[in-house]
C-alpha cells in the first residue's frame, strides 16, 4: 500500500514521502502541485514532513501497488548485478512506470524564477572553479619560486 500523488499520480511509499514529493515539486515551480497543497494543506510552506503528512493523506486515498517499496520493508536483499530504474521486459508494469518517470519530481520546463536561480548557480560555480584554478596556478608558481630560492 502507498499513495499516488493526487496531481501527477507518481507512486509514493507513505504519507511522509507523499508530503515530500508534493512540497518539493511545488517548490521547484510546478504550480499544479502548489495549488493542490494550497487547497488541501494551507500553510504547507511552513510545515515539516511529519506535520504535513497527516494533512495530505487525509485528502488522498491509499493505493495498492503491485510491489512493496524497498525502503519500507524490513527485508534486506542483495541488488546483485541489476540496476534500478532500468525498464526490463521482466519488470512489472509498476516498475516500468517508475522507469518512465525517471525524470523525477519537478520534471518539465523551469519557471522564469527557477531559470534565473539555475543561471546564477551556474555562474557562481564557474566563478568558483575559475578562482580555484587561479589559486592552484598561484600556489604552483609560489612552489616553483621556493624551489629556485632553495637551489640558488
Amino acid at each position: 500500500m502507498g499513495y499516488a500523488c493526487p496531481v501527477c499520480e507518481a507512486p509514493q511509499a507513505d504519507g511522509e514521502h507523499l508530503a515530500n514529493h508534493l512540497a518539493f515539486t511545488a517548490m521547484l515551480g510546478r504550480e499544479d502541485h502548489e495549488a493542490w497543497l494550497d487547497e488541501h494543506a494551507p500553510g504547507w510552506e511552513e510545515s515539516n514532513p511529519d506535520d504535513l503528512a497527516p494533512e495530505v493523506v487525509d485528502a488522498v486515498p491509499e493505493t495498492e501497488f503491485p510491489q512493496i517499496f524497498d525502503d519500507t520493508s524490513d527485508n534486506q536483499h542483495d541488488h546483485g548485478d541489476h540496476q534500478h530504474g532500468a525498464a526490463a521486459p521482466d519488470e512489472t508494469p509498476f516498475e516500468q512506470e517508475l522507469a518512465r518517470q525517471s525524470g523525477g519530481a519537478g520534471r518539465g520546463n523551469l519557471t522564469g524564477e527557477a531559470q534565473e536561480v539555475m543561471a546564477e548557480a551556474r555562474e557562481m560555480t564557474e566563478q568558483m572553479l575559475a578562482d580555484d584554478g587561479e589559486t592552484a596556478d598561484a600556489d604552483e608558481g609560489d612552489a616553483e619560486a621556493d624551489d629556485a630560492n632553495d637551489n640558488g
